[in-house]
């Protein structure tokens, strides 16, 4: 454990981010979950609900500095490919 005042600050400061970022990723990752599994379930108008809800929340993260905007994009990209294939 760090010694200086300032150190220790800086600590307590990390812990309090570490744990809002996995609230956070928590989250998104279980928004994500829920997408797929509407998509293996083929129900394709509740899909795209989830694939909206989950698009909007990495943006929000983005905004935040969760998660980098190119991680956000890639995610994106993969879950909209999932949709496009299913409905072809």
């Amino acid at each position: 454990m760090a010694n200086i005042k300032s150190a220790e600050k800086r600590a307590r400061v990390a812990e309090k981010a570490r744990l809002r970022n996995k609230m956070y990723k928590s989250a998104m990752k279980t928004r994500i979950k829920n997408f797929e599994r509407l998509v293996a379930e083929e129900d394709m108008e509740k899909a795209e609900a989830a694939f909206k809800d989950a698009s909007s929340y990495l943006d929000k993260l983005v905004s935040k500095g969760i998660i980098h905007k190119n991680a956000a994009s890639r995610k994106k990209s993969r879950l909209h490919k999932r949709i496009k294939n299913k409905v072809v």
